[in-house]
Parts: C-alpha cells; sequence; structure tokens
C-alpha cells in the first residue's frame, strides 16, 4: 500500500504510465484534457455520421428535382464538376471549365439529367478524338492549342445554339406545342458539333488524301474547307453514335435522331464550303474557327428545327 503511494515519486514509473499520455503531451498539457478533447473529437464524429443520412438525402433530391430549379442545376453541376475535374482538365482550360460550368447549369435547367448526359457525352467523345495522334497532328501543325484543351471561345462557339434552344425551353417559349421543337434542335446542336469535330480530328489523324470542297483538289491535310474521306465517315457515324445516346436518353425519338443526322451533315458541308471560300481570306479576318463553329451549329440547329416543322405540317395535311 505503500509503495502504492510513492508510484508518482519513482524515477522510474512503471512502463503502464507512459501509455497514458502519448509523446507529444508535455506537463503544459494534463492527461485529462487530451482525453477531454479525444471524447469530444468522438462526439463530434458520431454527430457528423448521423448528419450523413440528412446529406445523402439532401443531394438525391437535387439530382431528381423535377422539374429542374436553379438550385438542382448548378448544385448538381457543382458537385460533377467537382468530383470530374480531373477528366475535365484533360479536354479544358481553365477559363473553359468555367464556361463549360455555365452550359451544364443552362441545359441541366432546361433540359435536366438527360440533357446534362447528353452534353457530357459530347464532350467525352469529342476529346478522345481531339486528343488521337495529337503528338502527330502538332507535327504537321494542326493540332489544337494547348494540347487539345479548348478555351471559353470553343465553348462558347460549340454551346451557343443549344443554350438558345434551352432558354427557350426555360421561359417557356412557344408553350409546349414548341417545347418539343427546342429540345430536338438542342440536341441536333450537339449532333452537329461532334460530328465537325470527330470528322475534322480523324480526318487530321487518318487522312490519306484531303480534298478542297469547292472544286475536289488535293490540298495539304488541315486545310480550311478540306475533307477527307476518312474524315467524313467518322463525322457521319459521330452524328449516329451521339443521336442514338439522345433516343436511349429519351431527348428524341427515332424520326427526330434521323434528322439530326441529316441536318448535321448538311451543316458540316456548308461550314466545309464556308471555309474554303471566305476563311482566311482579307476581307474575313473575323471568321475565324469559333465563328465558323457558331454558323456550323446555328446551321444544323436550325435546319432540324425547319425539317421537323415541315414534316409536322405534311403530317397534318
Amino acid at each position: 500500500m505503500a509503495s502504492g503511494l510513492l508510484l508518482p515519486l519513482s524515477p522510474l514509473p512503471p512502463k503502464s504510465l507512459y501509455s497514458v499520455r502519448p509523446r507529444f503531451l508535455s506537463s503544459r498539457f494534463p492527461s485529462y484534457l487530451f482525453f477531454s478533447n479525444r471524447n469530444r473529437s468522438i462526439s463530434f464524429n458520431a454527430a457528423s455520421l448521423s448528419s450523413l443520412p440528412e446529406l445523402q438525402s439532401t443531394l438525391v433530391d437535387i439530382f431528381q428535382a423535377s422539374p429542374p430549379t436553379w438550385k438542382s442545376a448548378i448544385g448538381s453541376n457543382l458537385l460533377i464538376f467537382i468530383l470530374g475535374s480531373p477528366i475535365l482538365a484533360t479536354g479544358l482550360s481553365i477559363s473553359g471549365i468555367g464556361a463549360a460550368f455555365l452550359l451544364g447549369s443552362l441545359t441541366w435547367r432546361a433540359f435536366g439529367s438527360s440533357g446534362f448526359l447528353l452534353v457530357a457525352s459530347y464532350f467525352l467523345l469529342g476529346t478522345a478524338a481531339t486528343k488521337l495522334k495529337i503528338t502527330q497532328k502538332e507535327a504537321m501543325g494542326v493540332a489544337e492549342k494547348r494540347g487539345g484543351r479548348r478555351g471559353p471561345g470553343s465553348v462558347i462557339g460549340s454551346g451557343t445554339a443549344g443554350c438558345v434552344c434551352a432558354l427557350l425551353t426555360i421561359f417557356g417559349i412557344g408553350g409546349e406545342t414548341f417545347a418539343g421543337l427546342w429540345q430536338l434542335g438542342f440536341v441536333a446542336s450537339f449532333c452537329t458539333k461532334l460530328s465537325d469535330t470527330a470528322s475534322s480530328e480523324i480526318g487530321k489523324a487518318y487522312g490519306k488524301t484531303a480534298y478542297l470542297v469547292t472544286n475536289f483538289e488535293v490540298v495539304p491535310r488541315g486545310t480550311e474547307g478540306a475533307v477527307s474521306v476518312e474524315g467524313t465517315i467518322a463525322g457521319f457515324f459521330a452524328s449516329i453514335l451521339l443521336s442514338t445516346v439522345a433516343y436511349y436518353l429519351g431527348e428524341v425519338d427515332i424520326p427526330q435522331a434521323v434528322i439530326c443526322v441529316v441536318a448535321s451533315q448538311i451543316a458540316n458541308f456548308v461550314e466545309s464550303y464556308i471555309g474554303a471560300v471566305l476563311q482566311d481570306k482579307e476581307d474575313f479576318q473575323w471568321l475565324n474557327n469559333d465563328a465558323v463553329n457558331v454558323i456550323n451549329i446555328t446551321t444544323g440547329t436550325f435546319l432540324a428545327v425547319l425539317i421537323q416543322l415541315v414534316l409536322l405540317r405534311s403530317g397534318n395535311q
């Protein structure tokens, strides 16, 4: 009993006492403070774990909000962009990611998660085509700048027509009668852009011979207004692929998917013709790739809506 009272004064306390206080604690921080803080930490962790179901429920509500709201659109995009930032950084510059966030939020607000997934599919497929044989393209001087990472100009050029369709949907222009037309135009805009990207990038990577679209003169790969057999076929199948994705997402039906493919191919021919005749000419220095992209995609969007209107009117007669 006496020896027990003398234990704290012993020059070499038993090893069991060393385990009471960790090495990083000095005499200024008594053991009871350490245990008290640990208890608080345990309580805090328990409280955090108890709030996880509530957080999960909130996230599910944001993702599944129907009809979509600005809160659900911005919240969903914020979470997706944070989680997907490593993938986004491979295909977009920092400012390009900012522009893509605005496009994604607007898309989600207008067309919900299915519209967003369509744009995401376009981004992944377009980035893959752009990165294809990027070293070879850089050596030829025909690769996209920044190692294929697109900036805000490219994002805005690619999404202008789609954003217009999204805004028309959000504000209910034309009511229910035109809602399907705006959705069709939205899908057609990205089918047109993906077809253009695939035909250009795969043509530069694998095209054996490039022809100027105006007179079919053989020109170097990457020449504005030039087309190749390989690139044209790739662009055609790219539009089929994305329109099929849109069909399975419920954005369009089969006849509308066919309309998107047809409109995209006509628009791409128009773009090639403009590139051959006007781009890089003295009086058209303003007509850069981003401007031509806007014209191309707007043409595809307009044609899809026009074809659908003609078919609807002919069906009602």
